[in-house]
Order: C-alpha cells, then sequence, then structure tokens
C-alpha cells in the first residue's frame, strides 16, 4: 500500500461498532474507501448519523473466530484493527487476555494467510507502561513492570508483541498508541462516561495528569497512517495533558453543572472507588471508578505528541476545550 490507495482501497476495520472504531469508519467513508466491518450484534451506535453506515459492508463476527477473520480479510487491502476490550476491573483479567492477545494475534495471522498487505493496529497508551512519577512519555518508552500497570495495560502490551512479531515477519504494519479518547458517544460505557460524571456532578476530583485525545483526531490520524508506507513505527495520539480536576471542571462548566469540590487524595479515593462499588451493586449501572482507575487517577503523566505532527504535516489536535464544548452540547441535545 502506498500514497495512491485512497477512493480504490477496500479495509476491514475491527471494533466498528465501538467509539473509536465508528469514528474510523466515518473518517474511511467520508474519504470514499470501501469499508466492510466486523460486528458482533445488529445494533449500531445511536451517536453517529446514519450517513456514517452508507455502503458499508457488515459480516457478522468475532476476532476469536479465526475462520471467519480469514474468510472477512479475503481481498482486503488494509485492516484497521480497532476491536478490543477495556476495563479496569480485575475480575475482566481473563477476557481482557483472550480479546487483546489472542484476538491481535488472530488478526496478524489472518493479515499474513490472506497477503493483506497493511495494518493499521490501535493499541493504547497504556501499553507504554505508566510510572507514576511526572515522566515524559515519548515512543522510545520501554516497559517496565510497575504498580500502575492495569490487567489492562498488561494485555495491550502483550498484544502489541503479537504486531511486532507479523512485522518480523513481512508484514507491514503500524501501531498507534492512543491516550483517553474524549468526544460525543455513548456517554454509558467507556471513556464517555466521564461525560456522565460531570453532568451528574461527581464531587471527587485529582490532581494526577493524564493525556486526552479528540476521538475524532485519533480517527484522522489512523486513516492518514493507513495511506503512509510506514511500517515498524508507533505513534502517541493525543491532544493535551491535562490534570483530571482542570478536566472534570471544564466538563461540568459546558454543562452548567457544579464543579468538582472533594479532593480524592490516595485515602479518600480509597473510599470514593468503594462507595461507588457499593452503588454499582445496587444500582446496576457500571462505575467509571474502580480500584484501578482511582490508581491511576493519582499518576501524573505527560504525553509526548511530537513524533506523529511531524510524520503527519498540517495535522493538528483539536484543543481539549473545544473538543469538550462541542460533546456536551451534543450530549444535552441528545438526552
Amino acid at each position: 500500500m502506498n500514497n495512491t490507495l485512497n477512493s480504490k482501497g477496500r479495509v476491514l476495520v475491527t471494533g466498528g461498532t465501538g467509539f473509536l472504531g465508528a469514528y474510523i469508519i466515518q473518517e474511511l467513508t467520508g474519504r470514499g474507501y470501501s469499508v466492510r466491518a466486523i460486528r458482533r450484534s445488529d445494533r449500531l451506535p445511536a451517536f453517529m448519523p446514519p450517513s456514517a453506515w452508507e455502503g458499508v459492508e457488515w459480516v457478522s463476527g468475532d476476532i476469536l473466530d479465526i475462520v471467519g477473520l480469514e474468510e472477512a480479510a479475503e481481498g482486503m487491502d488494509a485492516i484497521i484493527h480497532a476491536a478490543g476490550k477495556v476495563s479496569f476491573a480485575t475480575e475482566d483479567r481473563r477476557a481482557l487476555f483472550s480479546i487483546n492477545i489472542d484476538g491481535t494475534a488472530n488478526i496478524v495471522n489472518a493479515a499474513l494467510e490472506r497477503q493483506v498487505p497493511r495494518l493499521i493496529h490501535v493499541s493504547s497508551i497504556a501499553a507504554l507502561g505508566r510510572t507514576g512519577n511526572g515522566e515524559k512519555v515519548d515512543e522510545e518508552k520501554k516497559w517496565t513492570d510497575t504498580k500502575w500497570n492495569t490487567p489492562y495495560a498488561i494485555s495491550k502490551f502483550r498484544g502489541e508483541i503479537e504486531v511486532w512479531r507479523g512485522i518480523g515477519e513481512g508484514l507491514s504494519a503500524a501501531i498507534v498508541n492512543p491516550s483517553t479518547l474524549l468526544g460525543y458517544g455513548d456517554w454509558g460505557t467507556g471513556s464517555s462516561a466521564l461525560f456522565r460524571n460531570a453532568y451528574d456532578e461527581f464531587p471527587w476530583y485529582t490532581e494526577g495528569v493524564n493525556g486526552f485525545v479528540d476521538v475524532a483526531d485519533a480517527a484522522r490520524a489512523i486513516v492518514a497512517l493507513l495511506e503512509s508506507n510506514i511500517s515498524g513505527q508507533r505513534y502517541i495520539l493525543n491532544g493535551d495533558n491535562w490534570t483530571f480536576r482542570r478536566l472534570f471542571e471544564t466538563m461540568a462548566d459546558a454543562f452548567g453543572k457544579k464543579r468538582p469540590y472533594k479532593e480524592a487524595t490516595p485515602f479518600l479515593g480509597g473510599i470514593a472507588w468503594r462507595q461507588a462499588k457499593l452503588k454499582s451493586i445496587f444500582t446496576g449501572r457500571p462505575t467509571l471508578l474502580s480500584k484501578e482507575s482511582a490508581k491511576i487517577a493519582q499518576s501524573k503523566t505527560y504525553l509526548d505528541n511530537s513524533k506523529v505532527l511531524r510524520q503527519l504535516p498540517g495535522f493538528q489536535f483539536t484543543p481539549l476545550e473545544d473538543t469538550i464544548k462541542r460533546a456536551c452540547a451534543k450530549y444535552q441535545t441528545s438526552k
């Protein structure tokens, strides 16, 4: 694949009904690509306009189904592997490893078996590992086992090893490591639940620092990298590094809601996640705050996005203030 692949390209997308996957499909169809996408259910994300799905060839399947994957990969010019499980619950460790490691291995094998020329693997910034000491992280960071690494992070790191194996076997592939995705989506799940928490006037904040990126920007960068002939490289996709306090305050202001007012120190954070878990048991609604996410909220990580900006001249990330304002406006009108 090279830069001439545009409206003639045939791209298989895994995880197409997920938050980022849906935006990737919208970006691909908007650029004239022919898209085949794997989905596990017939329900399409309500946060996307129907026009985003026009012309998409849907294939019912699962990335753990090896035969089905090879059939879906037949005749494709590229694969964007955006499927994966995100969870900070320790009880999900087995599912995380199965989907994020074995599933990725299956994708790599299907690409090699069916001679698909190009693969973009959507990993996570978590796969680079956290140390919590306020370091600046770029693509050269080496994985280190620390207490900050969740089962999710471990599963994404090991999934990447499968992609590097594929590259060693001749596959043209690149890896992207998005930070926390922000934008308009299903605010009952994933990182979109951050908006729901702000709307519900969740009282807690921390001074921990994390990277955040507009989901539409991440999709644009992924498709732009797909069109390159770069292989054997990774790219951090990150708009900016903010404290969680600033994030929730900006969201609360955009919603016209009360700002968080309780600082969750490590001790109080422990109380908060236990209360959230108890509430989740009684309400049946999943909680964004868990033991693992509370730990991450205390850490400080600064992500360097300069490599992808050098690779994609003219590409710019949307200021987080703009991303949040637009998303909050959409969430309010769609309630």
